[in-house]
């Protein structure tokens, strides 16, 4: 399998490849895949070359029908036809057995590379996920894995197939005229090159429009995911241009490739049959000349039409690999990235005897994408074991970067962050994160039953557990109103519960995990004055003996914390209890609990 890499001249958008051995490299990868499975693809190749020797026999047969009309076979026209029908049942059966093995092993094989694809999807770090869009990584588990599940059950056999023809025609070819196969074999360097050349294109044009489709996947993606949005701003026409503006480029890369194709393979016929015709040309002196018998040049047309076929599927075969490596090399991309986890270490992490007292100590951080602008800028502060704190200031200040260290979404640059006295690094990811529950401001339920999203805060919990989980949370109250009770399906995304249900299950799943630590990132900030006073009993009940970090806007949701600490550009610019920072004079406190109030009376 030939490897090509990409070097675009900026000029062409079709500009051609240079060969390197990264192709070479993706194969090996993808060939592991099939380890385990060898010795039914081993047992799938022995079928192969028995339907390609069949298949091989069948000029031989036809050309003895000639000699027993020249009268020179001791068989009858009856005995060669019906070992014929034998032969062609043989190849029936063996055919049979070949496309079922191959294809076994080849939706074997894929759905280990699926699996493998999703948990490492699944368990990189928020750094990298973040860089690349859903409908993107969506695409390498669908499109380009049906891509190699192509490769695996047909292309790989038929190249071998193919190979086999050639060799073994060829072989019978020189056995039968070694004169008539070197004139026959002339035009072969032609073919072959060109065989390249069309490969070389084919493999380009793929990359190209898997990532068009990519594109295209994440419209989809977002717009179905954002419906309410696109139906609201009445942009349906807006996503519509969009998808079909993307699909147009598919087109036109699909076009370039066919023209491409379509002169390849006129070129291909133009040459074959061309090739045959000089074949019977100087075929048909020899047999003038006393040199070769009628039925040997009938049974040598017959194989150089096999050759001349199995060159023409060559060079397609030769694109849908270079085809395939190009979607192969995406998913290997995603399965070479280093993991911040382990699946095998997350199965047996244990939340550990974690009391939930945290400090930060002078904390610097900056995204990794935007690493020339500093975001935290020296955060000190000490919350104790079952202290309530709170975090507030404008949009932008740093609140929400905060927590995710806590959380080890990133990694701070510079000071500490300690839990029980211990640097974050110290705990493994999984065995910190099981300390730690978070109710956010837009809650992600998905797409089963409220059973099933409650149970997800502990997926080994007794339906005891989660009945008293929902219960804490004030839950229960609008589950039974269901006719489906527990069983109840909420939509994608919960969109079949109200926002503040929604919460509810959320603190439930929260209380079922029964975390040391817990963050609630404005959790009542997008809800009615009913709904917030509903969740915030529920939140009250969550919140007891448990170390709690507080996001929110709505200052009078805090008032009962320990401390609060105002964040302002990356620093804390003032802390104390709600009373003593509404005594600051001009205090950035104060100057919010002003600026709330008066919102409140405007309206």
């Amino acid at each position: 399998m030939a490897a090509i890499d990409t070097k675009e001249d900026p000029q062409s958008p079709f500009a051609i490849k240079k060969i390197s051995w990264q192709g070479l490299k993706t194969t090996k990868e993808l060939l592991k895949y099939l380890r385990p499975y060898r010795w039914t693809f081993f047992v799938g190749m022995i079928f192969l070359v028995l339907s390609t020797g069949t298949s091989l026999a069948f000029p031989k047969l036809v050309g003895n029908i000639i000699k027993v009309i020249e009268g020179k076979s001791k068989y009858t026209i009856n005995e060669i036809t019906g070992f014929l029908f034998i032969v062609l049942i043989c190849q029936a059966v063996f055919s049979y057995f070949r496309v079922f093995l191959f294809t076994k092993v080849s939706e074997m094989a894929m759905s280990n590379i699926r699996s493998d694809v999703f948990s490492k999807i699944i368990t990189l770090p928020i750094s990298f996920l973040e860089q690349r869009r859903v409908g993107e990584l969506t695409s390498r588990i669908t499109s380009d894995v049906s891509q190699l599940q192509g490769l695996m059950s047909f292309t790989l056999a038929e190249v071998f197939r193919q190979v086999a023809t050639l060799i073994v025609g060829i072989s019978i070819l020189f056995y039968t005229s070694w004169k008539l196969t070197l004139f026959m074999l002339a035009t072969f360097p032609m073919l072959v090159v060109a065989s390249v050349f069309f490969g070389r294109h084919m493999r380009r044009l793929s990359k190209k429009a898997q990532d068009e489709l990519a594109a295209a996947n994440v419209v989809v993606e977002e717009t179905l995911q954002s419906v309410n949005v696109v139906k609201a701003f009445t942009n349906e026409p807006l996503e519509v241009d969009r998808y079909n503006t993307i699909l147009g480029r598919v087109v036109d890369l699909s076009l370039y490739a066919a023209k491409f194709r379509g002169g390849f393979v006129s070129f291909i016929i133009f040459a074959m049959f061309g090739g045959i015709v000089g074949v019977v040309w100087y075929g048909a002196g020899l047999v003038q000349a006393g040199d070769f018998g009628l039925s040997e040049l009938f049974t040598f047309i017959l194989y150089t039409t096999f050759i001349g076929a199995s060159i023409s599927g060559m060079g397609d075969l030769y694109a849908q690999i270079n085809k395939t490596i190009g979607a192969s090399e995406r998913i290997f991309e995603i399965l070479r990235e280093t993991p911040e986890i382990s699946l095998e270490v997350a199965k047996n992490a244990t939340a550990g005897g974690v009391t939930g007292d945290v400090v930060y100590d002078d904390v610097h951080f900056s995204y990794p994408s935007r690493s020339d602008l500093p975001v935290l800028k020296g955060i000190s502060f000490h919350i104790k074991a079952g202290e309530k704190i709170a975090l507030v200031g404008y949009s932008g200040a740093g609140k929400s970067t905060i927590v995710q260290l806590l959380l080890r979404f990133y990694d701070h640059q510079s000071g500490n962050i300690l839990v029980d006295g211990k640097p974050l690094s110290s705990f493994g990811i999984t065995e910190l994160r099981k300390n730690i529950a978070v109710v956010p401001q837009e809650v992600m339920l998905f797409g089963g039953t409220i059973y099933e999203n409650i149970s997800y805060g502990k997926p080994n919990a007794t339906r005891e557990e989660i009945y008293d989980a929902a219960r804490r949370a004030h839950a229960s109250e609008f589950i039974d109103t269901f006719p489906e009770k527990f069983e109840t399906i909420v939509g994608e995304r919960g969109i079949k519960l109200s926002g503040g249900q929604r919460q509810r299950i959320a603190i439930a799943r929260a209380i079922l995990k029964d975390p040391k630590i817990l963050i609630l990132d404005e959790a009542t900030s997008s809800l009615d004055a009913e709904s917030e006073k509903l969740v915030q009993i529920a939140l009250d009940e969550l919140m007891q003996n448990r170390t709690t970090i507080v996001i929110a806007h709505r200052l009078a949701t805090i008032r009962k914390v320990d401390m609060i600490y105002v964040i302002r550009e990356g620093r804390i610019a003032e802390s104390g209890s709600h009373q003593q920072l509404t005594l600051l004079d001009n205090g950035l406190y104060a100057n919010l609990i002003k600026l709330q109030f008066e919102t409140a009376e405007s309206n």
